[in-house]
C-alpha cells in the first residue's frame, strides 16, 4: 500500500555536471504530472513523463529538474532588442510624467536587464547531460517510491486499527439487536396490562411486537457489514487500494445509516453512530492512498 504524499531528491555530480531532480506528490484523484525544467531539457520531457508513470499511477507530482555545467562548451548570448525598446518606452513614459528624474541610461545599463541579454548553449543536450538527467531522476522516484511506501504502512496500521474498532462495533450492535424486540414486547406488556387491568390480550401484543421486529430488523446490513470488513481487509493487502477502498467505506457508509434508520433503541443507536464516526475517519484517511 503506497501514500500519495512523499517527496524525493537524486542528484549527479561527475565531470563538471552538477544536476538535482526533485520530484513531490500529493492528492489527485488522477495522476496529473508538472516538469519544471530548464528549456535545454524541454525534449526530455515526454521521456520525463514516461519514467514516472512507471513508478507512479495516481496523485499531483511535481518534477524539478536544476544542472549547473561547469564543462568547457561554447556559448552565444540572445540579445532580446524588443525587451529592450520596450524598457526604454517605460523610461520614458515615467519621465514625462516625474521630469525631474534624471535620465542616466547607459549600454551597460540595458546589459544589466532581465531577458534583455541571456546566455545560450549552442552545443545543446548532450549525452553527458541525458545520463544525469536519467541517474538523478530514477534517484529521485526511487525515493519518492520508498517515502510513499513507508507512508501508506503507516496509514495501513491506523486504518486496520480503525477497521477492528468497527467489527467490534458491529458484534456489540449484533448483541443487542435481539433484545430490542423483546424489550418492546415486554413494554406493550406492561403498558397494556396497566391499562386493561390484567386483561391485555396476549395474540394482539405478540402482533404488534413482530411488527415492530419486522421494522427494525437489521440481520442483512450485519451480514453486509461483515462482507465489506472482510473485502477491506483484503484489499489493504494491494499495492494500490485508494480507490477500491473508497468505493467500499460508501458502502459501509451506507449500511450504517441503514442500522440507524432502523434502530428504535439507544444503546445500538449509539453503537451506529460511534461506528459511523470510524468510517469517517478511515475514508478521510483512504484519500492520501495511491
Amino acid at each position: 500500500m503506497y501514500s500519495m504524499t512523499g517527496y524525493g531528491k537524486g542528484e549527479y555530480r561527475q565531470n563538471g555536471v552538477e544536476l538535482t531532480v526533485e520530484v513531490k506528490s500529493v492528492n489527485n484523484r488522477f495522476l496529473d504530472l508538472t516538469v519544471k525544467s530548464p528549456r535545454i531539457f524541454l525534449s526530455e520531457e515526454e521521456e520525463i513523463r514516461s519514467a514516472v508513470r512507471k513508478k507512479v499511477s495516481r496523485g499531483h507530482i511535481d518534477v524539478f529538474v536544476n544542472y549547473i555545467d561547469r564543462r568547457e562548451r561554447k556559448k552565444s548570448y540572445f540579445v532580446d532588442a524588443e525587451a529592450a525598446k520596450a524598457y526604454r518606452r517605460a523610461a520614458t513614459l515615467l519621465k514625462n510624467e516625474i521630469p525631474s528624474l534624471q535620465d542616466d541610461t547607459t549600454l551597460s545599463f540595458y546589459l544589466r536587464l532581465p531577458d534583455v541579454v541571456r546566455a545560450e548553449e549552442t552545443e545543446g543536450l548532450d549525452e553527458e547531460l541525458k545520463t544525469a538527467l536519467y541517474t538523478a531522476l530514477e534517484c529521485a522516484l526511487d525515493n519518492l517510491v520508498s517515502m510513499r511506501k513507508a507512508e501508506g504502512e503507516r496509514l495501513k496500521k491506523d486504518l486496520l486499527s480503525r477497521l477492528d474498532t468497527i467489527a467490534k462495533l458491529r458484534e456489540e450492535i449484533a448483541l443487542r439487536a435481539p433484545l430490542v424486540a423483546e424489550e418492546y414486547r415486554k413494554k406493550i406488556t406492561d403498558r397494556m396490562q396497566e391499562l386493561l387491568i390484567g386483561k391485555a390480550d396476549e395474540n394482539r401484543i405478540l402482533t404488534e411486537a413482530a411488527v415492530f421486529s419486522d421494522k427494525c430488523n437489521i440481520d442483512e446490513e450485519l451480514t453486509r457489514l461483515s462482507c465489506h470488513i472482510a473485502s477491506f481487509l483484503s484489499i489493504v493487502e494491494e499495492e494500490t487500494a485508494g480507490r477500491k477502498l473508497d468505493f467500499l467505506v460508501q458502502e459501509f457508509n451506507r449500511e450504517c445509516n441503514t442500522v440507524c434508520s432502523k434502530s428504535n433503541d439507544a444503546p445500538l443507536t449509539k453503537a451506529a453512530l460511534q461506528m459511523k464516526n470510524e468510517i469517517e475517519k478511515i475514508r478521510e484517511q483512504i484519500q492520501n492512498l495511491e
